[in-house]
């Protein structure tokens, strides 16, 4: 497999990130294999690297519009 990107759009990767954050700070029983933890996890990094609107205090907000 080669290096592909994945494009989404700003309303998608709010609401992928918010999702990805409530998977881990809930630490829900989903009985993932531990590939696919490492790649939740591997995706949920990338987000944090690129929104900055989790840190914006209108966050609810903006979560909700998306």
């Amino acid at each position: 497999m080669t290096d592909q990107a994945v494009v989404l759009d700003a309303h998608e990767a709010i609401v992928l990130f918010e999702i990805l954050h409530r998977w881990e700070d809930q630490d829900l029983d989903l009985q993932l294999f531990p590939s696919e933890q490492t790649a939740l996890w591997a995706l949920s990094a990338a987000l944090e690297r690129v929104l900055v609107e989790p840190f914006d205090p209108r966050y609810a907000d903006i979560l909700q519009q998306a």
